[in-house]
């Protein structure tokens, strides 16, 4: 008897909050309006970015067509001016309830993709805009280390409700190691050491960060069923650390590797909790998106550097799952926008 009233606060911190964490008093929860578009919707574009990606590492290590990874990247940048514009207009004609959003404490920590979006599509526009490329992970860079700099300053000023440890707290510090992954290739003079600064606090971070949330989840009521697809968040730090890592690194070396198994260790373990009938669609399943095709991305390049073909089966099979889960996500997502449950 004591469970209920725990399990019924819950819901309120879901990746998907309902309407009235965001309207003024007396609004009507079933209305659709864009007041209710959730900034979690940006985790689509960092998905589709990640496989994108993906795809032209098939392309130049497996000899995948090319016209996949260019496609799927033109789509990304579609999806991100698309859920942009929406947003905008949620920012201009509700301006409170983007602010309830962003003091959320769980939905404000999805403003964090926004930032790896940037960082993403400059990876992604690199290719085709070198100068377009460099703005985006410029503006990236200053939004991910401000954004990070106010989650963690909310944190330390303690009085923190324990429960709302949750896997979303992770996305912000997952952002400052999008800073090495995608900045590789940029000329910038300064680039070398805001990789490292970025590797730093990222790598840090994201370790306390998932120790809480694994208390949390150890020791306190399991999240609610809205809330599992952001379990997958928790492979993040250790997929998305292996790029980064290799990237400053230089290469892949054994401590690369490490974070690369453990990572899939993780996914092993969350899947299963994920991937379950029971789970009810909305757009925060999207949250399993990036977590997915930073994986898929780690075993591409670390079955290019063993070149070992069990791991390049691996790194096949990710792929393909990665690539049919989000058509999946793409083609569900169309239809609760056409029937209007989107914004509701």
């Amino acid at each position: 008897m004591q469970i209920q009233p725990k399990e019924s606060a819950v819901p309120s911190l879901s990746l998907h909050p309902p309407v009235p964490a965001f309207s003024p008093p007396g609004a009507k929860s079933l209305t659709s309006s864009i007041r209710n578009l959730p900034v979690s919707l940006f985790a689509s574009v960092m998905g589709i970015s990640g496989l994108a990606l993906a795809w032209r590492l098939a392309h130049s290590s497996l000899g995948a067509p090319a016209l996949i990874g260019e496609a799927i990247g033109a789509f990304a940048v579609g999806v991100f001016l698309l859920v942009s514009l929406a947003y905008l207009w949620k920012l201009a004609q509700h301006p409170e309830a983007v602010r309830a959003e962003f003091q959320h404490p769980v939905a404000g920590n999805f403003f964090g993709t926004i930032a790896i979006s940037l960082l993403l599509l400059s990876a992604v526009v690199g290719p085709y805009r070198p100068a377009v490329a460099q703005a985006l992970w410029t503006v990236g860079v200053l939004a991910t280390f401000a954004l990070c700099y106010v989650v963690i300053s909310r944190l330390l000023k303690g009085q923190v409700d324990g429960s709302h440890a949750v896997p979303a707290w992770i996305i912000p510090c997952v952002a400052t190691l999008d800073i090495p992954v995608t900045g590789g290739q940029m000329p910038m003079a300064w680039v070398a050491e805001v990789n490292l600064l970025a590797g730093a606090v990222g790598v840090v971070l994201a370790l306390v960060l998932f120790t809480m949330i694994v208390s949390r989840l150890v020791h306190r009521d399991p999240l609610a069923p809205g809330m599992a697809p952001s379990l997958m968040i928790l492979v993040a730090p250790f997929a998305v650390g292996f790029l980064a890592y290799s990237n400053i690194a230089g290469g892949v070396d054994r401590f690369a590797a490490l974070l690369f198994y453990f990572a899939l260790f993780m996914f092993a373990v969350v899947a299963p909790k994920v991937f379950r009938p029971s789970v009810p669609f909305s757009a925060g399943w999207w949250a399993v998106s990036f977590p997915m095709a930073a994986l898929a991305n780690a075993a591409l390049k670390y079955a290019e550097f063993r070149d070992s073909a069990p791991l390049w089966v691996l790194a096949i099979v990710l792929l393909v799952g990665l690539s049919l889960a989000l058509a999946v996500l793409a083609v569900r997502t169309v239809l609760i926008v056409l029937n209007g449950k989107l914004l509701t």
